[in-house]
């Protein structure tokens, strides 16, 4: 990979964060919950579009770029865990069983979705 390939991971990486936080941000303060719906939205729209890159079949620096600086930094595995995990020590136990099977289930259709539509571009 080139070092403008890595600067330009980095900057992605870092749109990809930003773009993150302010998407939790607003689904947050608009949709009041205890259940983690700016988590799952940003990890769901992040998959969808991952896949999306996989129908397309981007490769090489491109999809370092896309799929690893941007996408890569706006979904967020570790803060979903950290919320599931929360939702159990509060004895929210079916809200924390609840994060990880509809999570799982909608990435696994958001994938699958994505890869449909780069499929049909």
């Amino acid at each position: 990979m080139s070092a403008g390939a890595w600067i330009g991971v980095g900057i992605l990486g870092g749109l990809g964060a930003l773009g993150r936080l302010l998407l939790e941000s607003l689904i947050s303060s608009r949709l009041v919950s205890a259940f983690p719906l700016g988590t799952l939205a940003v990890n769901a729209s992040g998959v969808l579009l991952l896949g999306l890159l996989t129908g397309l079949a981007l490769t090489g620096d491109a999809l370092v770029l896309a799929g690893g600086g941007l996408l890569g930094s706006y979904t967020t595995f570790s803060t979903w865990m950290l919320e599931t995990h929360n939702l159990r020590a509060d004895g929210r136990n079916r809200a924390a069983l609840s994060n990880v099977l509809v999570s799982i289930a909608l990435g696994l259709g958001a994938a699958a979705l994505g890869r449909r539509i780069g499929g049909w571009v």
